[in-house]
This record gives structure tokens, sequence and C-alpha cells, in this order.
């Protein structure tokens, strides 16, 4: 795995040792030492105050990898083990959120918005002290300026109107990733996500510098279940291809090891989704509707449900490749439960809204259970699955994708249509769905919405780095002959 930031390995390693635990079946009698192991009694820890803190830490963020969160704990003594022993008991999910905060690891951000440093001059101006709505500014005896911070309302004013520039904006990372300010700190100073504001992005989840921010995983739901002999089938976006340093018929083996009955490619989803999207926004053109755009991402359908539902008539009624796929897989295995694998936290909403999918897991999740089961995927034997999908659905990975494939299917008739792409759910891109939806016009007549800047090959949850996975995606597809070109539709 290719990390970019420490959290990463953080989030990686104790999954897998979880998983490893799990495997060995002794994750109920050995999970309380692990917090314990990690940190052990006189090690150094950078941003903790001490080795208990930091093994707290690593207590409370097993919560999340086992299906639970800091509201599950109605007793500080209660152990790990009470967990994990509820984790693989547990017959169904019935959390609702699929994000938390673990509050122990969010404890160090600044709870200050603006200060002043020592670039201040202490200026005869005095431009911040006289524009300050509150009385908040106050100077020392030496002519710099101070906030007193129990007055500062954090508006920014002074920060403006400093001529030295000596009045800094520090950002709390979280907050800033967010589009949609779904996140804030509560009474107490963690910060809390407001799922009826969320569009599940991951934003905040790689922006958290304490790593403080986790998914509800459905890890262990799903390994007891093939531990248990459930018949588990695994569909696969194709964002797969960038994120194993390995042949794709190997990945899919090592996921038949892990015990899936099957494995079945999204984007055999994805060839069902560009058919009927292209014949959807032909009629919706014909019938005059100024534009359509895509359906596929689900962060961007809990952006219109939730922010910018006047774009609604807009958006295009064909189902994502996860649901099509899953509705394959149901036809193939119907006794079987269905789990979708992907790279995006959206996801984990879209799946409860389909009683096709089951359960859901991430690359970042499948990175550490390879890890924790000791699955070496350059050792695993290959497994091919049965249907060849085209190119450009396998494209459906990167931005411009969708676009480019429901363009490719309809072939001549794509001239007459011009598209644009949207990717990146900012807080800018935002603002121009926003001005379509009021306006009803667009600068193009098909629109493609990703909430990742490159597509899903980029997204929050990928096992391998942003560059490499774009890199192998790219050399993947070029090695694929079956396009509609050559297929046909």
């Amino acid at each position: 795995m290719a990390f970019t930031n420490n959290i990463m390995i953080v989030r990686h390693k104790l999954l897998a040792d979880l998983v490893r635990l799990w495997k060995d079946e002794q994750l109920i009698e050995k999970i309380d030492r692990l917090p314990l192991e990690l940190t052990p009694k006189k090690s150094k820890h950078m941003g903790r105050c001490c080795v208990h803190k930091e093994r707290a830490v690593w207590k409370y963020k097993s919560f999340p990898l086992m299906g639970f969160d800091m509201s599950d704990e109605h007793d500080e003594l209660t152990p790990l083990s009470e967990y994990a022993r509820q984790a693989l008991k547990r017959e169904e999910i019935t959390k609702e959120n699929i994000l938390c905060v673990i509050d122990e690891a969010c404890s160090s951000c600044i709870q200050i918005n603006y200060e002043i440093t020592n670039l201040c001059r202490g200026c005869v101006a005095r431009s911040c002290y006289m524009n300050c709505p509150k009385g908040a500014v106050h100077f020392k005896k030496n002519g710099q300026a101070t906030i007193d911070h129990d007055a500062c309302i954090s508006c920014g004013i002074c920060h403006k109107s400093c001529p030295y520039h000596a009045i800094v904006y520090i950002p709390v990372p979280c907050e800033e990733a967010c589009p949609v300010k779904a996140i804030s700190k509560d009474e107490e100073g963690v910060e809390h996500i407001d799922e009826s504001k969320c569009i599940y992005c991951g934003k905040c989840i790689n922006a958290c510098p304490f790593g403080a921010i986790f998914e509800i995983s459905q890890t262990f739901d799903v390994l007891q279940g093939i531990r248990k002999g459930e018949k588990m089938v695994a569909i696969i976006a194709p964002s797969i291809l960038g994120q194993f340093n390995t042949s794709i018929e190997q990945v899919y083996g090592a996921f038949k090891q892990i015990g899936f009955a099957d494995v079945i490619e999204v984007a055999e989803g994805a060839m069902m989704t560009i058919s009927n999207e292209a014949h959807e926004l032909v009629e919706k053109l014909e019938e005059g509707q100024a534009f359509m755009t895509t359906s596929c991402c689900p962060s961007y359908i809990e952006l219109v449900e939730k922010h910018v539902s006047g774009i609604r008539p807009y958006v295009s009624s064909t189902g994502s490749p996860m649901y099509y796929a899953a509705r394959i897989a149901k036809e193939k295995h119907p006794d079987a439960k269905i789990v979708f694998v992907g790279p995006c936290v959206a996801k984990r909403k879209e799946v409860r809204r389909d009683e096709a999918v089951d359960f859901i897991l991430t690359f970042e999740e499948i990175g550490s259970i390879f890890d924790g089961l000791g699955i070496e995927l350059k050792e695993a034997q290959p497994f091919s699955v049965l249907h060849t999908s085209v190119r450009e659905a396998h494209g459906f990975a990167q931005a411009g994708g969708v676009m480019g494939a429901v363009k490719a299917y309809l072939k001549d008739e794509a001239d007459k249509i011009n598209a644009i792409q949207v990717s990146d759910m900012s807080k800018k891109n935002i603002a121009l769905l926003r001005a379509a939806a009021k306006t009803g016009k667009a600068s193009a007549q098909f629109i493609e919405v990703m909430a990742c800047e490159g597509g899903c090959i980029t997204g929050p949850c990928t096992h391998n780095d942003i560059v490499s996975g774009r890199r192998q995606l790219l050399q993947d597809l070029a090695k694929r002959k079956d396009t509609y070109e050559t297929m046909g539709r």
C-alpha cells in the first residue's frame, strides 16, 4: 500500500491486527491487550500527553472498525472484548449513522480561528481594533495587538483589515474540507457530523490530521458471515483496477481466498447504466429539456436530496452500476448475500436504500483484510470473471468516464450533444449546480457529476495512492480491446 500519511498507516494496521486476531479465533480473548501491544509502556508519542492517552485512542478507534461508535459506550469500564463479543454475535446492523468522530482522538485542534502573530507592527492606524464589532482586540505595552478569544466571534474582519497581514486565519481541517458545513464543534469542543446535511463525500476523513473520523465498518459482519457458511458474492467497482500491484485475476483470486463464492464486476452493471442513460439523454433532449446530469455518484445524489433539490428534475433516473450489478448477482446467486466493494463512503448510504445489496467493504478495508488473513496477492490463484465488459464500462472509475462511455455508445448521435464534467464536490462546483438548478440552463446538454476530483479512482477509501492508482488504471484500460467501437452495442 502506498501510504500518503501516517493516518492511513494507523487505520490499516489497526484493522489488519483485528482481522489477524479474528483469523486466529482470538479476537475476544486478545483484543484487550492490543492497545498495550501497539503502545508499549515506555514508548514515546508525538502529539499525545502520555502513553495512556495513546492507548485510549487505540481502544476507541477499534469501535467503528467493529461496527460501533462512541455512543455505544455506556460504561467506561466495559472492556473491548465485550464489544468484540457483540460484534461477532450480531445478526443484523442496527447503526443509523455512517460516520463517527472518536472524541478521544479529536482533542488537539485549535479552538480559535484567528490569531495575531508577531508580525504585528503596532501601527497607528489600528484597523483591527477600529473595525472589530465586539471590541475583542486589545494592545500590549509594546503596542502589539492581541485578541481576547472569549469576546471574539471569529468574524474575520480584523484579518481582512490588517495592512501587514499579521493576523492569520487558522482553519479546522475537517470543517474547512466539508463543502456543505455538515461538521462543527459541539459544546465540549469535539467535532460532530450532522448527517442530515452530510453528503458522505469523505473529504473530512482524510482531512483530519488526528485520524478522528471513521466510517462504521461492516468488516466483521462479512467475515463472520463467511465463517458461518453464508454464501457471499462480491461485486467489485471498476476502480479496483488501480488498487493492487498485481494482475486483476490474482486480485479476484484473493477475494475467493477470503471465502467469497463468486466475484462479479460492477463494470457489467455499468454497461446497463450506459445504455439506459444514453437512451434517456436522447429522449430528454428531444422533449426539449435543456440538460441532464448523470446519477451514478451517490454523494451527488445526497447533495441533490439535501442541498440542491431544484436540480432533481434534471438528474438522470438511470440506476447506478452497483444497482444493476447487484441484480445480476442476485439473479445468478439468489441464495447469496451481496457485498459491494469500492472506494466510496457515500455508497454506504446507497447500499442501505438498495434491497439487493447486503453489505459494503471499501478498498482500504479489503487491503487490511488481505494483510490480516496473510493473503499474498502475487501468490493467489487467478480467478477470471465470466462476463467481459467493454473498456468504457471499466472507465467509469475516472472522471469523464461516464460521459465518454455514453458518447461512445451513442456513436454518431453523440456529435450533436455537448458534454462537460463536474468533478470534485467543492463549494464552487456546488454553486454552479445551484445556478443551473435555479435558471434551468447549463453550459452543456450532458453533465457528468462526480464528488471526487479525479473520479472514483481518487475516492476517500482507496487502497493505492492517487498518482499510482490513476497510472495503473490507465495502463489496464489501454490493454482492454473490447470497446463499443469493436463490439457495437
